[in-house]
């Protein structure tokens, strides 16, 4: 039996091998990767590499093994992750595997906005495949506020279209701990978490956290939807993928993406990265 990770190179993915090393020996890891040079280093250190594409199902069908744990990190191509995912479940299926994690999105079958669509009918395929499985609902990285600190920075504010809606974010770090613990643990077969941040918080104080971090002025400009639109899309963001962070700004203000479940806290054993932690990391 391997504990095996898909996406072994992502931004998730990485830091999900280095939970797992601190837990259990290399040689009980498995990477799974496209690029075989990009998992050179993890190589190096005892990780088993399987070459597998998510777009490639044939690559997928030697990527698994009988027994195997298994996390399924959702890929990053919006609009092209059901027959992505599809083909590892179907894969992992005929290999008979011992469990099938799965990084959703926070809410499941209840998240009634567009970047949900895709989770909810990956989550349905594994359900379908009868296979042994653990659904990780993640709520908001961090990340992806303080991944454009330089932004915010460079124009003095933090621009959305969320109203006052409040965000229960984590850091990647976090639910990376939390996948680790349930492929290495006990107890979490057929289970479902809502993941999120043990406290939430609105774009207003991020922009006000900004602030007393930079000793800059940082302004918090909620905008109509529609600007928004137009500000993303002037910032290079593909019209389609703006459209869907457009959405996500007008599920948080209906409150979507504010749920504080504990579960995330409870998995990893030590309360969640608080924002501010993030926005001082990311300014280092």
């Amino acid at each position: 039996m391997s504990i095996v990770v898909t996406g072994a190179t992502g931004a998730l993915g990485r830091l999900v091998i280095e939970e797992l090393l601190a837990r259990v020996p290399a040689a009980e890891v498995v990477a799974v990767v496209r690029d075989e040079r990009k998992g050179a280093e993890l190589a190096a250190r005892g990780v088993e590499l399987r070459i597998a594409d998510y777009d490639d199902p044939e690559s997928l069908a030697a990527a698994f093994r009988a027994g195997d744990r298994v996390l399924l990190i959702s890929g990053n191509e919006v609009g092209r992750r059901v027959p992505q995912h599809t083909a590892v479940i179907s894969a992992a299926k005929a290999a008979g595997v011992a469990q099938l994690a799965y990084t959703g999105i926070l809410g499941g079958p209840d998240a009634d906005f567009d970047l949900a669509a895709e989770h909810k009918v990956t989550e349905q395929a594994v359900l379908d495949s009868g296979l042994p499985y653990t659904f990780l609902r993640n709520g908001w990285y961090h990340e992806n506020y303080t991944g454009n600190l330089a932004g915010v920075l460079a124009h003095g504010a933090v621009v959305g279209s969320a109203g006052g809606g409040r965000i229960a974010s984590a850091a990647r770090a976090d639910y990376a701990a939390a996948a680790a613990a349930v492929l290495t643990g006990d107890g979490h077969l057929n289970a479902v978490y809502e993941l999120s941040g043990d406290h939430a918080w609105s774009l207003a104080e991020y922009a006000a956290e900004v602030a007393a971090q930079t000793g800059k002025d940082i302004a918090h400009a909620d905008v109509p939807a529609g600007d928004h639109l137009e500000i993303l899309k002037g910032a290079g963001v593909p019209e389609g993928f703006a459209a869907i962070l457009v959405d996500v700004d007008a599920a948080i203000a209906r409150g979507r993406l504010a749920g504080t479940t504990g579960d995330l806290a409870r998995l990893i054993g030590r309360p969640t990265t608080p924002v501010a932690t993030a926005i001082a990391a990311a300014l280092a």
